[in-house]
């Protein structure tokens, strides 16, 4: 580029005067290759010369099979329309959120009334437009809905429910508090939550879709704007399922309810437009916001094999929820965190309407703190952050719009599963659903605990002195048929968490932690990486460290390990001294009153005469290690 007072445009930076751009190679793909080669082989990783694609190793895969590769190029653009119009994957609304934003939609489960009353004028007089009641058992009692409302301006304020089994007595109670306000029938706007599958998911009893639908279609014509039936994917997500698992399970749902209710004489069209579809968002912005735009064109795609037309087909309407399954009650306040990354990508890929779950959702009854900045969250990336001032931000992006193909075409053919099995109430019922969910699970739970998955705060960095957070109890769950198919409620963190439990109960009994001493061998320089490492795995499991002070070898980690209490140490150094001091060192400990001695390190870091009992290495089972320390320095239960 050229001005007419500076000549050809020069590169800046010491030693690069008078050089122009033409001085330069040019940027392209195989020069990328080229260099990506040439840091791997820095690495250590050993690359074939004559391998095409070297950044094949830097790839990975989804629990869905779906490969997410280093670099996307203008080959993995992909025509997926425009906003507001069929096939939808750029969302429903031609706007998108420029207007309006999303619906902010604040969950309420308090089973007392009065305080959940006051909850939700708290909620909407700061900056919450519409509410989720979860009703019944787990939740607000149905006959307490009205007391709920009593403050609510319900001709503005969208409900919607989420009932349970106990779905009839719940719309009419909800029908009853609109009614006593003396509100027109056509005015009255939300959602009546009757999902019979998901129920079906939860419990592990036969799904009455027939009767749902029944009860929906006589709501039908007098509420023209009320949403009739969920088609609920949480409880697949929550169980440990993958994106392509919700995405299936969802649209399967979808089309049960559709043929549930014209087989009550509604027209395919309104019947399409009475579905509301909630997906989990997750802390993964990228899956999320793939996942929301594949769900949109995959239930575009059944409504047009339907012979709906394109102006006749209406989007998918979309909740997205912040994930319970990726929550945690260690370190809450990172949930801060997580929920904002999922509210921001479900804002950005076009849902109509987000619920934020509150911090300290996992610990149970929400308090005012944690409902305002869950509200709060919505705020900030509406309005601070001009998240809503972009029709599809994700648009265009060659990442994302990959993702979203790749997600549709897993999700569209576990769909095809649920279909071939009979349709959503028979996979349910016949246990195909609990089984694939089941086999995701495994190898979701194997690499959170070999740490492939970290969970900050938990598996990651824990604090073993924060301060506990005690919350009231949620109200219980839906209990599952004896036998039956039910899907568990599920949390990443469980397992590790399950451990800090059982620590916690340890310090109640005897005053102090169960404790590890940390023999460091060497100069700092030496053992401080994997000290750091051994500490922080050993605290995700409440275990508490000591020592990793000394420099010198076997005599002086021996000495210390004496004056430290500790019944188990961990020899922490280099491959180098290990090599040398391991065996010597590891008797010493032995020698000193260690009834275990573990060792920072693969297996084979150390000499094979060394006394070594076990090995804590990146990619081991901490659970499973972290739990045998436990039962060896006698944690109790």
């Amino acid at each position: 580029m050229e001005t007419p007072e500076s000549g050809p445009q020069t590169a800046q930076g010491e030693g690069a005067a008078g050089l122009t751009l033409a001085d330069f190679p040019e940027a392209t793909y195989e020069r990328w290759r080229e260099l990506v080669a040439g840091v791997l082989k820095k690495t250590g990783v050993e690359v074939d010369p004559d391998d095409p694609a070297p950044e094949e190793t830097l790839a990975t895969d989804t629990y869905d099979g779906v490969r997410l590769s280093p670099l996307y190029t203008a080959g993995d653009a992909l025509d997926s329309g425009y906003p507001g119009l069929a096939p939808f994957t750029r969302g429903g609304r031609p706007h998108g959120s420029v207007t309006e934003g999303w619906e902010v939609r604040q969950q309420h489960r308090d089973p007392r009334p009065d305080r959940a009353r006051q909850a939700v004028l708290a909620d909407l007089e700061n900056g919450v437009g519409a509410l989720w009641l979860v009703c019944g058992g787990a939740g607000v009692p149905v006959g307490g809905i009205g007391e709920v409302l009593a403050d609510v301006h319900l001709d503005f304020c969208p409900v919607t429910l989420e009932p349970g089994a106990d779905y009839e007595a719940a719309a009419q109670e909800l029908v009853r508090a609109w009614t006593d306000r003396g509100l027109p029938e056509s005015a009255v706007a939300g959602g009546l939550g009757i999902d019979p599958l998901s129920v079906a998911a939860r419990t592990g009893e036969p799904a009455d879709v027939r009767g749902a639908a029944r009860t929906a279609a006589a709501f039908a014509q007098r509420h023209p704007r009320l949403r009739l039936l969920t088609a609920d994917a949480t409880p697949y997500h929550e169980a440990g399922g993958s994106d392509a698992q919700e995405l299936g399970a969802a649209v399967a749902a979808g089309v049960a309810y559709l043929r549930a209710l014209t087989g009550e004489g509604m027209e395919l069209a309104e019947a399409a437009r009475r579905l509301e579809f909630r997906f989990a968002a997750s802390a993964d912005q990228f899956a999320t916001i793939a996942k929301l735009r594949a769900a949109r064109a995959m239930w575009d795609r059944v409504l047009e094999a339907c012979d709906l037309d394109a102006a006749d087909r209406p989007p998918m309407y979309q909740h997205a929820a912040t994930s319970a399954a990726m929550a945690t009650r260690r370190d809450p306040h990172v949930n801060m965190v997580r929920t904002t990354l999922a509210c921001f990508a479900a804002g950005a890929a076009g849902a109509d309407a987000v619920t934020v779950l509150p911090f300290d959702s996992a610990l149970g009854l929400p308090d005012g703190f944690a409902r305002r900045i869950a509200r709060n969250t919505h705020a900030l990336l509406a309005e601070e952050s001009h998240l809503t001032r972009v029709v599809d931000p994700a648009g265009g992006s060659f990442y994302v719009e990959r993702r979203t193909a790749d997600l549709y075409g897993a999700g569209w053919e576990f769909f095809q599963d649920l279909e071939a099995a009979g349709g959503m109430a028979e996979a349910l019922a016949g246990g195909l659903v609990a089984e694939r969910v089941e086999e995701v699970w495994r190898r979701r739970r194997d690499a959170i605990a070999h740490r492939r998955d970290p969970i900050t705060g938990v598996s990651e960095f824990p604090a073993l002195d924060e301060a506990p957070i005690e919350r009231e109890p949620l109200p219980g769950p839906e209990p599952a048929a004896a036998g039956g198919a039910a899907l568990p409620r599920r949390r990443y963190a469980q397992e590790f968490e399950e451990l800090r439990d059982r620590s916690d109960a340890h310090v109640a009994a005897t005053g102090a932690r169960p404790r590890v001493y940390l023999a460091t061998l060497g100069p700092v320089a030496a053992h401080t990486a994997r000290a750091a490492f051994a500490g922080n795995l050993l605290r995700s499991g409440g275990i508490e460290t000591v020592g990793g002070d000394s420099t010198g070898g076997a005599a002086e980690a021996a000495a210390g390990f004496r004056e430290s209490s500790a019944r188990i140490a961990c020899l922490c150094g280099s491959d180098a001294l290990y090599a040398e001091h391991a065996a010597a060192a590891a008797a010493a400990l032995k020698e000193a009153g260690a009834e275990r001695v573990l060792l920072a390190g693969r297996p084979g870091a150390a000499p094979e005469e060394a006394p070594v009992d076990a090995f804590c290495f990146a990619g081991c089972d901490a659970p499973e290690l972290l739990a045998d320390l436990h039962d060896a320095l006698g944690v109790v239960e």
